[in-house]
């Protein structure tokens, strides 16, 4: 069996309980349906208040609670989860979701928004449709570039603590599929990340100034990083993690601002990357200030077919000359 078929299969397989018509379990107490506050399959008409209200009614819950997005496409707009919540609440996806692809509709950092949580689990096995091809023609932040706009994150989590997100897919996001920041104990498991390899900017997850986040168990299939690392994340580990196509798993770009926060105790074990750009990267910007990634650990790696095995760059976006460490095929 070829690597690719290998790839794929561990790829479906993350999510076969689907098909037998399984589900994942609720999270208990009172369920909030989004349909019963007037989400409907309509492709012309988004339901973005309506998941907001669900929210809202889980999230104030005397008790903890599930807020169901049950099988079925729904259409939305920019759309914000905030608490702080009464108890743990449990966002159960199990249809579609599309974004709206007008770009004028977005302010924020993210498509889907998480903020100000403690203790949420994000399960179903649905999907998280980014309609990235749509607006990647506005993306202006190629290479190395500092000085552009991003477009949103499919899932943008800021101080969302104790979390687990698991069973879920994205696809096609705008700007990165994940972006994790200023959070703490975070897991992340069986998540299905797929865009084309010349989609800009569509990292699978990237995490700055967060601690004890755990990435496992997932399959990454993007145009740019599948894991990005940045200033302030302490205490990451990626584990059985399938790479490509996509730019490889980076550190970095550190060094573009100015008093960067530390990158301490990354580990990054048993993982395959297959035809991707470069494999195992750290990357900074040339004459940075003083800051460290230290406490970095690589370890049973599998690289096929990879155009940079090992690189660390400290002249990110320079033209001067790479430091390489070249692996045998």
């Amino acid at each position: 069996m070829s690597r690719e078929s290998i790839i794929l299969l561990s790829f479906l397989s993350l999510f076969s309980y689907n098909e037998a018509g399984g589900q994942p379990p609720g999270g208990g107490g009172a369920v909030f349906n989004v349909m019963d506050f007037g989400a409907t399959h309509s492709k012309e008409d988004e339901s973005s208040q309506a998941f907001i209200q669900a929210w809202n009614a889980a999230c104030h819950s005397q008790g903890k609670a599930t807020m169901l997005v049950p099988p079925g496409f729904f259409l939305l707009g920019e759309t914000v989860f905030q608490g702080p919540c009464q108890n743990p609440v449990t966002i159960l996806v199990q249809g579609t979701l599309q974004a709206v692809a007008d770009m004028s509709l977005y302010s924020g950092e993210g498509w889907i928004s998480l903020e100000d949580i403690d203790g949420l689990t994000l399960t179903g096995g649905g999907t998280f449709d980014g309609q990235g091809q749509a607006v990647w023609k506005y993306n202006d932040c190629q290479g190395s570039s500092s000085s552009c706009a991003r477009l949103p994150a499919s899932i943008h989590m800021m101080k969302v603590n104790r979390t687990m997100i698991q069973q879920v897919n994205m696809v096609n996001s705008m700007g990165f599929h994940m972006h994790i920041t200023r959070c703490e104990e975070v897991r992340i498991q069986k998540l299905a990340v797929t865009a084309p390899g010349d989609s800009p900017n569509t990292d699978g997850i990237h995490i700055s100034k967060s601690r004890a986040v755990k990435v496992s168990m997932s399959v990454f299939r993007t145009g740019d990083d599948c894991i990005s690392v940045g200033q302030g994340a302490n205490n990451v580990t990626i584990n059985q993690i399938t790479c490509g196509p996509g730019h490889g798993i980076s550190v970095g770009s550190l060094g573009r601002l100015p008093n960067e926060l530390d990158v301490r105790g990354l580990q990054v074990k048993n993982c395959t990357l297959v035809g991707t750009t470069n494999g195992l990267r750290i990357k900074t910007y040339p004459a940075s200030g003083p800051s460290a990634a230290a406490g970095i650990l690589f370890e049973d790696i599998v690289l096929e077919n990879v155009e940079n095995p090992i690189i660390i760059d400290q002249n990110y976006g320079s033209k001067s000359t790479e430091v390489c460490m070249y692996l045998d095929s």
